[in-house]
């Protein structure tokens, strides 16, 4: 049990440094908006990831059967990932977090946010493949019982919130040290990464 705990942290851990979309938008919006709105981004991929991993464990028997769905997936999160990159080159730079005029307002960016984490996770379908696989693996291979399982991905959901809070904090903490002419060519990099992991959905669901 010790050694699925122990394995479960290390794969969130290493799944939060792939470099990926959640892992800019993280990164420029900690520097932009302050580490809150970074750990509501990095709540919103938690629970995207719960959900993957649920179906991962028991089934996809629940889901309603949904002819080409997959690719329906994909072509939102292409639509979602160019408006995106599309905004960044466009976004004009601010070392100023934007103020909230009431709590009702600070509710309402948090939420924002917390839905652009499970947005950006979600319609990547790798990210729900790499679970899958990661199930089956540990299922078949690594003869792993229920509650292993449970224990596994669970600790694996604890490195992937822990993780990505950190590097919401440690980014924060970098704003003293960065420019608006940084801000902005972190904006331009955020931005093609998008680009061109809507271009990778593009090819795989599309013109492969």
């Amino acid at each position: 049990m010790f050694l699925a705990a122990l394995y479960g942290l290390i794969t969130g851990i290493l799944l939060c440094l792939t470099f990926g979309t959640v892992f800019f938008a993280l990164i420029q919006t900690s520097i932009e908006r302050g580490y809150r709105s970074g750990v509501q981004i990095a709540l919103g991929v938690v629970a995207s990831d719960a959900f993957f991993i649920f179906t991962a464990i028991f089934g996809t028997s629940f889901l309603p059967q949904i002819n080409h769905f997959d690719k329906w997936v994909s072509a939102i999160g292409i639509v979602f990932l160019v408006i995106l990159g599309i905004k960044n080159f466009f976004k004009i730079p601010s070392l100023e977090p934007k103020p909230h005029s009431d709590d009702r307002s600070r509710r309402r960016s948090h939420l924002k946010y917390f839905f652009k984490g499970v947005a950006l996770n979600a319609l990547n379908p790798v990210n729900f493949m790499s679970w899958a696989a990661i199930a089956t693996y540990l299922r078949t291979k690594g003869r792993y019982d229920l509650s292993e399982m449970i224990l596994f991905f669970g600790m694996s959901l604890i490195g992937v919130g822990g993780t990505e809070s950190a590097l919401a904090i440690y980014a924060h903490r970098l704003r003293r040290m960065i420019t608006v002419k940084v801000i902005h060519y972190i904006n331009i990099a955020t931005g093609l990464v998008f680009i061109a992991v809507a271009l990778k959905l593009l090819w795989d669901g599309f013109l492969k």
